[in-house]
């Protein structure tokens, strides 16, 4: 593999005279030997908050972002990372500012705290930002481990600070999101998260979709937005690799590509984090696991089971092994919210353990296949076709002509 670890400023001749400025996990190096498997990673939990002030110190490396300020997919940078390599898992995830979307990647990915001189690879919201308002992650970051898992970690939805940015003085958007339309920030804005979700369902085979508590269910009604919108948005294998165009119109190029097949769409675990004590009583859980089985009833993640998704419950513990065993529903998760000892106590499960659990299910999980066989490398040139498809779709556009028509979103 061509990427490695970025090791900003080091060197040989002034390694005994200054200490090594600490290192980002951009990609684990290691051998392709056969389908991913879950590792031993190190115990250490995730996304302290001092590590921002130790990132602020770095010399500035060049970001992997998959996307640009002007919304565009740019493969460049990480395309050096993968292989071609055919048996890879990718595994997205979406959700608002400070829920946690980070500190998931980061386990997920294997990240061990303990490591001297070692930041996670992905920065985790600090202090000063909550407190502020700001987000941390923009666009889609990439990683790959060592065990062929791609992971992808997107800007947040639903973000105040995302929509000042990308606000001029009178309103209008900065990012173009549909091609050759001119909005207001607020809808682009929520047409961003849409876009972003039909994206990460189409392009991954897992997408974690974190919510904060359990009485928040805004990204259940964006998720099934982006089932109703994402028709004719195929998987990265389905698209014709040997176009002799690399450009994609609208319409016209889009309906030679498509792969005549069902519908793709990743697997969703549905992900609840900051819970409070009360909120993890197994009756609790029960009703929110009920919720969401109604909720999505009707839905395309109801269709088919994904590996042992809906054989295996979040919590052992609270939910009843013999309840429904042959139903099909997405895959809920509960998270604690962090104490500052994280003792056990009398919880139920402790930030950390649920953490690490999390983290055994989702790579042990068996996600839905890709109607062909692609390597890492042509699924990054095809997901930003994906992109383009996304941008150009014309229910997508559709839906928000019918949203600046509703009269909630200035002109």
């Amino acid at each position: 593999m061509a990427g490695s670890s970025s090791t900003p400023g080091t060197s040989s001749s002034n390694s005994s005279s200054a200490p090594l400025p600490p290192k980002i996990l951009l990609a684990k190096p290691g051998l392709v030997t056969g389908a991913p498997v879950a590792a031993k990673f190190g115990r250490g939990g995730a996304g302290d908050d001092d590590t921002a002030s130790l990132r602020s110190r770095l010399p500035p490396i060049g970001s992997l972002n998959l996307l640009s300020d002007s919304w565009d997919f740019h493969i460049d940078r990480f395309l050096p990372f993968l292989t071609e390599n055919t048996e890879f898992t990718v595994v997205g995830v979406i959700g608002p500012p400070g829920v946690g979307k980070s500190t998931i990647m980061n386990e997920l990915y294997g990240f061990d705290a303990t490591t001297p001189g070692m930041l996670p690879p992905y920065a985790t919201q600090s202090e000063e930002a909550r407190v502020m308002a700001r987000h941390s992650s923009i666009g889609i970051e990439p990683r790959v481990s060592a065990e062929r898992f791609i992971l992808l970690d997107s800007q947040p939805v639903f973000s105040p600070s995302v929509l000042a940015e990308m606000m001029r003085p009178d309103g209008s958007s900065t990012i173009p999101v549909l091609s050759g339309e001119s909005l207001s920030a607020e809808l682009a804005h929520e047409v961003m998260s849409t876009q972003l979700g039909v994206l990460l369902t189409s392009i991954c085979h897992i997408l974690l979709v974190v919510s904060e508590g359990v009485h928040d269910y805004n990204m259940w009604r964006l998720m099934s937005t982006v089932d109703l919108l994402k028709h004719g948005i195929p998987d990265p294998s389905s698209l014709n690799t040997h176009s002799q165009s690399s450009n994609i119109g609208p319409e016209k190029d889009s309906k030679d590509k498509v792969h005549e097949g069902g519908e793709y769409m990743a697997a969703p675990v549905f992900v609840h984090t900051k819970l409070q004590h009360q909120d993890l009583s197994p009756q609790n859980f029960v009703h929110l696991k009920k919720a969401l089985a109604e909720y999505f009833s009707t839905s395309s993640f109801m269709r088919e089971k994904h590996g042992n998704v809906t054989k295996e419950h979040a919590v052992s513990s609270v939910v009843n092994p013999s309840q429904d065993p042959d139903s099909v529903v997405p895959s809920l998760f509960v998270i604690p919210i962090k104490n500052k000892d994280d003792s056990p106590r009398d919880q139920y499960e402790s930030h950390y353990s649920m953490l690490w659990k999390l983290r055994d299910k989702v790579l042990s999980m068996n996600g839905p296949s890709f109607a062909r066989t692609l390597s890492e490398r042509d699924w990054l040139k095809n997901s930003a076709k994906i992109w383009e498809l996304v941008k150009n779709s014309p229910i997508i556009a559709e839906y928000t002509r019918t949203l600046q028509s509703s009269g909630f979103f200035r002109r």
